[in-house]
């Protein structure tokens, strides 16, 4: 699919798709080109259709990941071909979701002292604290802070926005010991020969190594800390709007589905926060 991929790639440049985004996308058009061996524009809807149940019903493809192969797809017959989306349709078939399994406070602190690399962890403090997704994590800058303010800029966060979440006292004291070591110029957590910032399979890793570390047998990875940065603060009485801006979410409902997983709620609001072993004080 030589021209196809080229035309493809242009396609995704022009519309200012993220570069994550262009690698997957065109990594999903491969995966359909090679479970058929001919060119996409070869194929019949109902073809496509097939490839796509092959991925739910013999890969255990998630729910997820099959989302991102149909926008994909999509993406590459309506634009690239040229095909109308009325005429070439692609079912999705959606699995329940299940819920993550939320670290408690006590396990976060657990986590993050069996860590003894500096660097790493800053790296998971970071992450929970301020409730940032590892892909914005990787890319803090050291100008983001902002020590008078207590605030971490999110630049061009999930949906290309800037935002900002907290930063705690707490943090900003670890994050000036793990700087006047290892003085950063740049990026807060570069990665090696520090022209880049760290690479997100290696953030992955720090979490798990650091999970295994604590004992922990919770399952999901450093998108977790995520979840219990959202969750610990539902349960110390934050309101909703607050963490839906803190977390970068376009929608109210994506929030609330922390509802559903929250325990206790609020009754000792201060003893609540004082729990939060990272997380800023918030007024009463």
């Amino acid at each position: 699919m030589g021209a196809l991929r080229a035309k493809m790639e242009q396609d995704l440049l022009i519309r200012g798709l993220s570069p994550l985004t262009q690698k997957i996308y065109i990594r999903a058009v491969v995966g359909l080109t090679t479970y058929y061996g001919r060119a996409p524009d070869t194929l019949r809807a109902e073809e496509v259709q097939a490839d796509l149940a092959f991925l739910v019903k013999e890969r255990g493809l998630a729910w997820s990941t099959l989302s991102v192969t149909v926008h994909a797809l999509r993406f590459v017959y309506a634009v690239t071909l040229g095909r109308p989306r009325a005429r070439f349709y692609i079912p999705t078939v959606k699995t329940p979701a299940l819920q993550p399994e939320i670290l408690s406070r006590q396990e976060v602190a657990r986590l993050v002292q069996a860590v003894p690399h500096r660097k790493h962890r800053a790296l998971l403090m970071t992450t929970y604290a301020a409730g940032l997704r590892v892909s914005e994590v990787i890319k803090l800058k050291v100008a983001d802070l902002d020590s008078e303010r207590m605030t971490i800029r999110v630049a061009q966060g999930k949906g290309r926005k800037d935002r900002y979440t907290l930063l705690s006292e707490r943090l900003l004291e670890e994050l000036r010991g793990y700087w006047r070591l290892y003085r950063p110029p740049l990026w807060l957590f570069p990665g090696r020969g520090g022209q880049h910032p760290l690479a997100r399979s290696t953030a992955h890793c720090i979490y798990q190594l650091a999970k295994d570390r604590a004992g922990i047998q919770k399952t999901g990875g450093i998108h977790s800390l995520r979840h219990a940065f959202a969750t610990h603060l539902l349960e110390a009485g934050i309101d909703l709007p607050t963490i839906q801006s803190l977390l970068g979410h376009n929608s109210i409902r994506t929030t609330t589905r922390y509802l559903h997983i929250v325990h206790g709620g609020g009754a000792d609001r201060r003893a609540a926060l004082d729990l939060l072993a990272f997380a800023p004080p918030v007024a009463a």
